[in-house]
């Protein structure tokens, strides 16, 4: 009887917890764009490949399912 009530109540602090670190992450990528450039245009061809980089990169992201 004592087993149920502990794995029945691990279930749902594992569920929380997974959706605390999703929110953290998110916050974190949030955080993280603050701190790219801004997309301005440059004849420098590394700052240009440096930027598609970036938006590729944050297209990818922005399209993954948590």
């Amino acid at each position: 009887m004592k087993v149920e009530t502990i794995s029945s109540t691990r279930e749902p602090m594992q569920e929380s917890l997974g959706n605390y670190v999703a929110e953290l992450q998110l916050h974190m990528a949030l955080q993280a764009r603050n701190l790219v450039p801004t997309l301005t245009q440059t004849d420098d061809p590394r700052f240009k490949l440096l930027q598609e980089t970036q938006a590729t990169l944050e297209k990818l992201a922005s399209r993954q399912i948590l």
